[in-house]
């Protein structure tokens, strides 16, 4: 975080810390816990990132986080209807989790409340750098969310659905998973809300130990009055594959940061990811990869809309360190610009201590190719339906990546909601 002396305190910043102090016995903890909530909202003390902080240069937490909305107790937030049929649900609603649970054979769910008051989750509360900024918030507020345990061997036949849903005020969730060895499945991390004012901080840490094969998917949909500040942080075992999905639709102003690292030989990471941009908004999706070990692999494909005012940035920095070798990193971030006032910035990083690698990264920005939508209004498609289907292609073959039919066909029904309310 920014370990400059701020002046004097913005009003956001003042906000935080008063709220901490009157929350904090509300809080559960045992003393290790507490611990790392004191470290957290000392970190917030010394002043929220402003771009002079390199990995915030294109998000100004500072000047951007205006306000914080007051905790509001009486909030009512409602589960949804999972984007998969027949996907276990388990919901966070209004940060707080459920006492009743679908049952799933081979997996083990618990309440996060529980671990934060016997402090066994106190070692995972650690910001993972001094610019954490999202992890120290999460850390000092954080109350509820799910510990859930896949067990090995366990291949789920239907997708489990984490539901983080707001409706105004401040949340604070966290969600643990560990996927046991040889385990396979698909999780969606579903962020939506409504209402007026919100400050979301959410925090997924996943774990996947040898063989195993995940594929998650983060579906973020919050209303133009939230801020959304979420991270998402795994482990590959050996000759494990993670599969991430990033799906940014809504929020006045989000980060979702994406911190992996492969833990084990055959690790493979692969990241996709689409940000559709509209309004006077602001999202910033940055990733931190770091390959720690031989013979890993990952492929990162992001595909960016931008209509409106809105701005949006993509910063993906991939470490290869010594012992490395064999390593094979790409990295591609695409931008489909609509309209003239809206802005996309990208920043590719390679970090690379290991000679015997193949790596590479690149981005684009363009606008729609006007011969195709001529070709297509000729044949008496009007503009808005061409420009729909132009848009429609440009993402289409990111999101068919997914190789399932039911998880394709779920995300192109969003993808022509937003259009049809944004295009």
């Amino acid at each position: 975080m920014n370990m400059h002396a701020q002046p004097q305190r913005t009003l956001a910043e003042t906000a935080l810390i008063d709220a901490f102090g009157e929350r904090l016995s509300l809080l559960p903890g045992d003393g290790a816990v507490m611990v790392k909530r004191d470290d957290a909202i000392e970190a917030i003390k010394h002043g929220l990132p402003t771009r002079r902080i390199e990995s915030w240069h294109y998000t100004d937490l500072r000047r951007l986080l205006t306000s914080v909305p007051a905790f509001e107790a009486e909030a009512v937030a409602k589960a949804l209807e999972p984007v998969l049929d027949g996907s276990a649900v388990l919901p966070v609603l209004g940060g707080v989790s459920q006492t009743k649970l679908p049952v799933i054979e081979g997996v083990t769910v618990q309440r996060l409340s529980e671990k934060l008051t016997d402090g066994s989750v106190a070692p995972g509360l650690d910001r993972y750098g001094a610019d954490d900024a999202i992890g120290a918030l999460n850390t000092a507020f954080v109350a509820d969310g799910y510990f859930v345990d896949i067990a090995d061997g366990t291949e789920l036949e239907k997708p489990i659905e984490l539901q983080n849903l707001q409706s105004g005020g401040q949340t604070h969730v966290r969600l643990l998973t560990r996927v046991g060895a040889g385990a396979k499945a698909i999780v969606v991390e579903r962020q939506a809300g409504e209402g007026g004012d919100a400050l979301i901080s959410s925090v997924s840490q996943l774990v996947l130990d040898e063989s195993a094969e995940v594929t998650w998917l983060i579906v973020q949909e919050q209303p133009d009055t939230a801020t959304h500040l979420a991270q998402f942080k795994a482990h590959i075992g050996k000759d494990a594959k993670l599969t991430l999905f990033v799906m940014n639709a809504g929020g006045k102003l989000v980060r979702q940061e994406v911190v992996v690292r492969t833990t084990g030989e055959g690790a493979d990471f692969k990241l996709r990811g689409i940000n559709l941009l509209a309004g006077d908004t602001h999202t910033d999706t940055t990733m931190v990869l770091d390959h720690t070990v031989p013979h890993t692999a990952s492929t990162e494909v992001m595909r960016n809309v931008v209509t409106g005012k809105a701005r949006g940035v993509f910063q993906g920095r991939i470490n290869v360190h010594q012992y490395a070798q064999k390593t094979n990193a790409k990295m591609a971030c695409n931008t489909l610009l609509l309209s003239d006032d809206g802005e996309f910035s990208t920043k590719p990083e390679l970090e690379i201590f290991a000679d015997d690698v193949v790596c590479g990264h690149g981005a684009t920005v363009t606008e729609i190719d006007h011969n195709h939508l001529f070709y297509l209004m000729a044949r008496g498609i009007d503009e808005k339906t061409a420009r729909g289907l132009l848009v429609k292609a440009f993402v289409a073959e990111v999101i068919e990546e997914l190789d399932d039919e039911a998880l394709v066909d779920a995300l192109e029904a969003r993808l022509d909601g937003w259009f049809l309310t944004h295009g």
